[in-house]
C-alpha cells in the first residue's frame, strides 16, 4: 500500500501550468513591435507642460496614494477617501462637486474650454474587504486625479492648449457593485465622447480581456421532516442545490473557453437529522461577449429549475443584486495614443494576445465601454507572479513601483485625452471604430 500523504493539510497546486504560461508571455512579448500609432494627437509641446504639471502635483499625488491605501474603505463607503481626493483638488484651485448621481461618495471636477470633445477619466478608490487595496485602486485613483491636475495646470497656463472638456469622475464601488453602472444609469456619462482609465496589473498591458459578469442567487424551499423517521415526508432543498452545483460542474465542459462559473451554497440547513427546508447557492457567471454571457445566464437559470423539478423543491432564481458589468470593448486607436506615451516614460505595453486571455477578470468599466468608446489598459505595479486580489497585490500598492505606476500612468491617461480633444482625425477614428464594433447598446436593459 502507498503512504497517504497527510490528511490535516491540502495538498499545495502546482505552478507548472502558470509557469508555463509566463513562458509563453515572455516569448511573445519579445516579439512584439514597438507601438506606432497612426495619428499625431495635441501638438508634441503639450506633453512638456504635461510632465511639468505633473512634477509640481507630485508630493501630493504620492501622498494621496497612500493615503487612500490606508484608508481602505469598502464599496459605497469611501467618504474619507473621497475627502482626501476632494482636498488635494481643491489646494490646486479645483472645484469639486461630491454627492451626485444618487451616490454620497462619488466625485466630479471638470476643467478645460467647454468647447468641442468631452472626454472623462475615472478614478476608482473602494477597497477589498479584509484584504485592502488588493486590486490597487489608490493608484487608480492617483492616476486619474494626476492626469486631471496635469491638464488643468496646462490649461490655466494656456486655455487654448486644451480645446474641450476633461471630467474627472470618482466612480465609488467597482467591487462586486457595479458603481460605474449606477452612476451611469443617473446620467454621469451623458454628454461625454470617451472614457479612460488605467489598472494596476503585474505587467504593462494595452489590452486585455475582461470578462462580463452576473451575479445569481437560487433559493430553494423544500419541506423539513425527521430525516430517519419519515424522510419521505420531506422535500430535500439541500439536495437541489447539491443537484444545482453539481449541473454546473458538468456544464463547464459545454462551454466557451473562457466563460467561468463559480458558485457557493451559503445556506444547506442546520442539523443532519432534519431534511433541508431551504437551501441557498450564490454564483458568479462570466463570459467574454454579451451575447455568450446572456446565453450562458439562461443554461445557468434552467439548471437550477431543472434541480428544483428533480426534487419537487420550489425555487426563486433572483438575477443581479447588484447591476451586471459586461465585457471591456478597447477602442484601438486611444490604445495606440496611450501605449505610445507609456513608451516616452520606459513602459513598453503588451498588445493584445500577448498575456494569455484565460486570466480575466471582471470590472464594472465594461458597462462604460458599450456606452461610449473607452480604454482600460494595465500598468505594471507588482511582480509578475503577483495576483490581483491577494495580501502580497495590497503589499505592492503602496511601494515606489506603485508610486511610479501612478505618474506614468497619470502621464499616459493626460497625454491620450488630450490627443482625442486636439485631434480631429484621431476623433473620427475613435468614433469609427467604436460604430463598427456595434456602436452603443442599451446597457440596462441589456439582460431583460
Amino acid at each position: 500500500m502507498s503512504e497517504i500523504r497527510d490528511l490535516g493539510h491540502s495538498t499545495a497546486p502546482d505552478d507548472s501550468y502558470l509557469d508555463e504560461m509566463a513562458r509563453q508571455t515572455r516569448a511573445r512579448a519579445e516579439q512584439a513591435a514597438e507601438w506606432v500609432s497612426d495619428f499625431t494627437g495635441a501638438p508634441v509641446t503639450s506633453r512638456s507642460g504635461i510632465a511639468a504639471g505633473l512634477d509640481a502635483a507630485e508630493g501630493d499625488l504620492t501622498g494621496l496614494l497612500h493615503t487612500i491605501h490606508d484608508l481602505a474603505e469598502t464599496a459605497f463607503e469611501e467618504f474619507d477617501s473621497v475627502a482626501a481626493i476632494a482636498s488635494v483638488l481643491e489646494n490646486h484651485g479645483v472645484d469639486v462637486e461630491t454627492g451626485l448621481y444618487g451616490v454620497k461618495t462619488t466625485l466630479r471636477a471638470t476643467t478645460g474650454s467647454g468647447d468641442g470633445r468631452t472626454i472623462a477619466i475615472l478614478a476608482e478608490y473602494d477597497a477589498l474587504p479584509e484584504i485592502g487595496h488588493a486590486c490597487g485602486h489608490n493608484i487608480i485613483a492617483t492616476a486619474g486625479v494626476g492626469a486631471f491636475l496635469a491638464l488643468h495646470a496646462l490649461y490655466e497656463k494656456d486655455p487654448a492648449a486644451v480645446p474641450g472638456t476633461v471630467v474627472l469622475l470618482g466612480t465609488p464601488a467597482e467591487e462586486g457593485h457595479s458603481g460605474k453602472e449606477v452612476m451611469a444609469r443617473a446620467g454621469a456619462f451623458d454628454g461625454v465622447d470617451a472614457a479612460i482609465m488605467v489598472h494596476g496589473y503585474g505587467y504593462d498591458c494595452a489590452d486585455q480581456v475582461w470578462l462580463g459578469r452576473r451575479l445569481l442567487k437560487v433559493t430553494y424551499s423544500g419541506v423539513a421532516a425527521h430525516a430517519s423517521a419519515q424522510p419521505f415526508m420531506g422535500r430535500n432543498a439541500l439536495d437541489a442545490a447539491n443537484l444545482f452545483y453539481q449541473g454546473l460542474g458538468l456544464m463547464r465542459q459545454q462551454m466557451p473557453p473562457i466563460s467561468r462559473l463559480h458558485a457557493v451554497i451559503t445556506d444547506g440547513g442546520t442539523r443532519p437529522s432534519i431534511i433541508t427546508e431551504s437551501a441557498t447557492v450564490q454564483c458568479y457567471v462570466r463570459s467574454k461577449f454579451p451575447e455568450t454571457l446572456k446565453e450562458l445566464s439562461d443554461r445557468v437559470e434552467d439548471a437550477a429549475k431543472g434541480a428544483a423539478l428533480m426534487t419537487g423543491t420550489g425555487v426563486t432564481v433572483d438575477w443581479d443584486e447588484h447591476p451586471p458589468s459586461l465585457p471591456v470593448r478597447t477602442n484601438s486607436p486611444l490604445t495606440a495614443r496611450w501605449a505610445e506615451h507609456e513608451q516616452t516614460r520606459g513602459r513598453q505595453p503588451l498588445p493584445a494576445g500577448v498575456l494569455d486571455e484565460s486570466i480575466a477578470a471582471s470590472t464594472d468599466f465594461g458597462n462604460v465601454s458599450y456606452r461610449i468608446p473607452g480604454i482600460h489598459p494595465l500598468i505594471k505595479t507588482a511582480d509578475a507572479e503577483v495576483a490581483l486580489h491577494t495580501r502580497e497585490f495590497a503589499a505592492a500598492a503602496k511601494t515606489p513601483a506603485a508610486e511610479s505606476a501612478a505618474l506614468d500612468g497619470a502621464y499616459g491617461l493626460a497625454c491620450t485625452a488630450l490627443d482625442f480633444l486636439a485631434d480631429d482625425a484621431l476623433a473620427a477614428a475613435v468614433t469609427d471604430e467604436f460604430a463598427r464594433d456595434g456602436g452603443a447598446i442599451d446597457v440596462e436593459h441589456f439582460f431583460d
